[in-house]
């Protein structure tokens, strides 16, 4: 049997390294073994950097926040500590462009955050969630129990806190939860 040689797959392979080296300096865009390695380490870095990247700009975000509060007498963390309790949900990026392109904005959120600062009331979405549980409660003072299924009663035991549901009957818990 003649031998097969892959001349043609090795050197699509090989022009293909070298095609993505192109630009390279010295022998790391001519030689195939020079160029293979160092576009294995181009792409490690490639994929280092686009995670580094993330973080630079954050970086840079938070200077420029920084900057633009300490120009109106508040620290960085105390500014966006007020944001948070003023119930201000802008991310880091826009608020850097807000204090770059439009300083008299990002001075009423300053001036906002001083006063959430000052009253310390956390505007919070955990009022609405209060009167969510009221209405539950009210719901389930209206249901009717004796429609309900054994490991129903006893879930609704479990909730009201009555002792020894666990060994109950259907009867004895309808009592109880009555």
């Amino acid at each position: 049997m003649a031998r097969v040689k892959g001349g043609t797959v090795s050197k699509t392979r090989r022009r293909k390294v070298l095609k993505e080296a192109k630009g390279y300096f010295g022998s790391k865009h001519r030689l195939y073994k020079t160029a293979q390695e160092q576009v294995f380490h181009s792409g490690a870095y490639a994929y280092r950097d686009r995670k580094q990247k993330k973080r630079d700009f954050r970086k840079l975000w938070i200077t420029r926040i920084n900057a633009a509060c300490r120009e109106n007498d508040i620290s960085y963390s105390k500014f966006m500590n007020g944001l948070s309790i003023a119930g201000v949900e802008v991310n880091r990026k826009m608020l850097s462009e807000l204090a770059i392109d439009n300083p008299n904005a990002f001075k009423e959120l300053v001036s906002l955050s001083k006063d959430a600062l000052k009253s310390g009331k956390k505007a919070s979405k955990e009022e609405p969630v209060k009167e969510e549980k009221v209405e539950k409660k009210a719901q389930k003072s209206s249901v009717d129990y004796s429609k309900m299924t054994l490991t129903e009663l006893k879930a609704e035991a479990k909730e009201k806190g009555i002792k020894g549901y666990s060994t109950m009957k259907k009867e004895e818990l309808l009592e109880n939860l009555k």
